[in-house]
């Protein structure tokens, strides 16, 4: 099971981050919970294998549960919603301003790139 998990993980990651390099806003978006997803999935790979309750009564032995696993997805789960609201909404504001949800790219960042080509070519 484990085996399932981590090539799961493995796909998640690699179509959030081909999801990610998009131009679109919400390509980006999707690409980012994939990713996030993803994150969950390794979380929970790394508790091992099930086990009963972490609740000890008096005299029970073997293997116990780990709630620190779930407790570290729970809260990834909630960071995630937080950010996904967040850039949804500038998403929502960015489809106001400009009618489309393309990502431009900046003018200063071309500028820069040219001059670091030219320096490239002259060396």
């Amino acid at each position: 099971m484990t085996v399932v998990i981590a090539i799961t993980a493995g796909v998640l990651f690699a179509t959030g981050t081909y999801l990610l390099l998009q131009k679109l806003l919400s390509r980006i978006i999707v690409g980012l919970g994939l990713i996030a997803h993803a994150a969950n999935l390794v979380l929970l790979g790394s508790g091992g294998a099930p086990g009963r309750p972490p609740i000890v009564e008096a005299g029970q032995t073997g293997p116990f549960s780990d709630p620190l696993e779930q407790a570290l997805v729970l809260t990834a789960i909630v960071i995630t919603f937080g950010v996904t609201a967040f850039l949804l909404a500038l998403a929502y504001r960015s489809w106001q301003e400009h009618g489309t949800d393309e990502v431009e790219d900046d003018v200063e960042d071309r500028r820069i790139a040219r001059l670091g080509f030219r320096r490239r070519e002259e060396s």
